[in-house]
């Protein structure tokens, strides 16, 4: 393990059961099921090893069903691995999916300081970055209505916004990008390259290759659960974009 990776992922597996009905998942643990298998097993990931450097800005590329959500949630610690293992040295903060982490039902201000909460800032920190979060988001009076009534640009807005004032060692984003309005896209690549600046990591997963292009060092490109590839933006981009037409 080197000194400047914030974490290291060897030889990581992921399999998923897939159970014809719910039943069958308890008739297979009893006793006088005798050891017979009721599922279908699914291998979404397999052999995936790679370090993200302190600083780095590692991309995720891939079709869907490629094995990209399975890794990221791995990462993140939503599951854990079949086979393989990772190592984190610092704090990971994840933008998987809209509202993720959210509750539809708080406002958007009772969302920042739940999950300040959640984070173990004291009062006064959450109040110092709860004005931090409203201001960049730009949501204004809005930050007071429920999560619901948001727009899926406004809770982008909120949950980047968020993401971003934990600061944390890595960060993991996923298509986050791609609902954001022109304005609050480019706001949110700036502060991506501040971040970069100050040391911190990120792990940014798209579908677009002219952002992996211009935000990441390198790239990973995956193919049926597997690493196809990993390398310079440039040129897995390139492989992956001619080998898609």
């Amino acid at each position: 393990m080197t000194s400047t990776a914030v974490i290291e992922a060897r030889n990581l597996g992921k399999t998923y059961r897939l159970y014809g009905n719910p039943y069958n998942r308890l008739l297979e643990r009893l006793p006088w099921n005798k050891g017979k298998k009721l599922h279908t097993e699914v291998n979404a990931l397999a052999d995936v090893s790679f370090d993200v450097e302190r600083g780095e800005c590692l991309g995720l590329l891939g079709t869907n069903g490629a094995g990209k959500s399975p890794l990221l949630k791995l990462l993140s610690g939503t599951t854990s691995p079949t086979t393989g293992s990772y190592t984190v040295h610092g704090r990971i903060t994840s933008l998987l999916e809209l509202g993720a982490g959210f509750h539809q039902g708080f406002s958007g201000r009772e969302n920042i300081f739940m999950n300040a909460a959640m984070m173990g800032f004291s009062r006064q920190e959450a109040q110092r970055k709860y004005h931090e979060i409203v201001e960049f988001s730009e949501l204004g009076d809005f930050i007071h209505a429920p999560l619901r009534t948001y727009s899926s640009g406004m809770q982008a807005r909120l949950g980047f916004s968020v993401a971003v004032a934990t600061e944390p060692d890595l960060l993991i984003i996923d298509e986050i990008l791609a609902v954001g309005d022109m304005n609050f896209r480019r706001k949110c690549v700036d502060r991506i390259w501040a971040y970069k600046k100050q040391g911190k990591s990120i792990f940014f997963c798209s579908h677009s290759l002219y952002d992996v292009r211009q935000i990441c060092e390198r790239t990973i490109w995956m193919r049926k659960g597997r690493m196809q590839m990993i390398g310079d933006s440039v040129l897995v981009t390139n492989e992956y974009a001619t080998f898609e037409n």
